[in-house]
């Protein structure tokens, strides 16, 4: 029974479909997304136009003290572009790092390794590096005093300066500040 079934079914064709799509159709929707595409160009068109005069209607007027070389709406040629690009602000971007960068390396190493002033009325100067490194390797690095002592004062340092450099034969009466006892 069932082999008379299918038997049925491929006289009625119901296997595979019978009629094809023609090329008209194909056609007509190539033909229609052209017309739309050209349509929706134009429309496009049309609106950046109006929208653009209606932008410069709606400009302020530009100070008349500024001189304006070139509209920057306008593509420039490579001429005007060095130009600009010559006048535009810092930070700039950088064409080529290696050779906007040597400059500024060079006279950096300039600073590390020569003598200098950097605040010639307050008596501050450098040196080089190199030399700062012997400096330290020989001298040390300043230390902080240790925790609970307090710092002489300056008062008492100038006393015991003095008591120091006192070459006469009296006996020296000023104690340094803070290193007596409390009477």
């Amino acid at each position: 029974m069932s082999n008379h079934h299918g038997h049925d079914e491929r006289q009625n064709g119901g296997g595979f479909e019978q009629q094809d799509l023609g090329s008209r159709p194909v056609y007509g929707f190539l033909i229609s997304l052209v017309v739309v595409g050209v349509l929706l160009y134009y429309v496009l068109w049309g609106v950046f136009h109006f929208l653009d005069a209606f932008n410069r209607k709606q400009e302020r007027p530009v100070n008349p003290m500024v001189q304006a070389e070139q509209d920057t709406r306008e593509p420039s040629t490579p001429h005007t572009n060095l130009k600009i690009q010559q006048e535009f602000p810092e930070p700039r971007l950088e064409d080529n790092e290696r050779t906007e960068l040597a400059p500024f390396r060079y006279q950096e190493e300039q600073k590390l390794n020569s003598y200098g002033w950097v605040d010639q009325n307050a008596g501050v100067a450098r040196i080089p590096i190199t030399k700062a490194m012997e400096l330290i390797a020989q001298r040390g690095l300043p230390t902080t005093p240790q925790a609970g002592t307090a710092p002489t004062s300056t008062v008492g340092m100038a006393q015991a300066a003095a008591a120091v450099a006192d070459t006469s034969n009296k006996p020296s009466t000023a104690k340094p500040a803070g290193k007596g006892k409390k009477q």
